[in-house]
């Protein structure tokens, strides 16, 4: 039975990215999630399930997954028989995002709990039923990774990546120069290497 290579895009992205992998990966069968939840209690019911449908008849499963799409497989893919992950720009601490970008927008707890939802300017939308869930939802993960993280990240500081990385004891690679969305043709080259050299 081939080795399975699953791809979960980040938020805009989709499942058709996943024939960037498949030069990496010749001899295993490479498959993006088309997925459409938006919150990680959506992630939780639509993740599992595609996740049983596809890995069947696999022998084993390795994880490629992109920023939210990385959150949202360790909210609902914990438990499942996952060999490896590889996390490229993972968000990795939710709260803390929520609370930047309240920061950002200048909104308060408290005005946020009032609203119920704020649409910031930068075209985030703020929800308290997401930030309350987030808080009483920590990540649980210990599943092999790596992380692949860019020096330029804008959602994520060093600090706490690093600090992630070292909690689920995952390799860290930092790329100096990159963003949170690799996308370039440096980065991708970068991030090219990075899985090669792992695997």
């Amino acid at each position: 039975m081939k080795d399975l290579i699953i791809y979960i895009h980040g938020k805009g992205g989709s499942a058709a990215e996943a024939d960037h992998y498949k030069k990496l990966f010749n001899n295993s069968t490479v498959i993006g999630l088309d997925y459409k939840a938006q919150t990680p209690w959506e992630a939780k019911e639509e993740f599992p399930q595609l996740f049983e449908a596809i890995c069947k008849n696999y022998s084993s499963v390795t994880l490629i997954a992109n920023s939210i799409g990385a959150y949202f497989s360790m909210c609902a893919l914990s438990d499942k028989a996952i060999e490896r992950a590889f996390f490229i720009s993972p968000i990795v601490d939710m709260k803390k995002l929520i609370e930047n970008m309240m920061m950002w927008a200048n909104v308060t707890e408290d005005e946020l709990r009032e609203e119920k939802e704020i649409v910031t300017e930068f075209g985030e939308t703020l929800s308290w039923e997401y930030y309350q869930y987030v808080k009483a939802h920590p990540i649980k993960w210990n599943i092999p990774t790596h992380i692949l993280y860019g020096e330029n990240d804008n959602l994520t500081s060093l600090d706490t990546m690093s600090g992630f990385a070292e909690s689920i004891r995952a390799s860290f690679t930092v790329m100096k120069g990159g963003e949170h969305w690799f996308h370039t043709n440096k980065q991708m080259i970068f991030l090219d290497k990075w899985i090669t050299d792992i695997t």
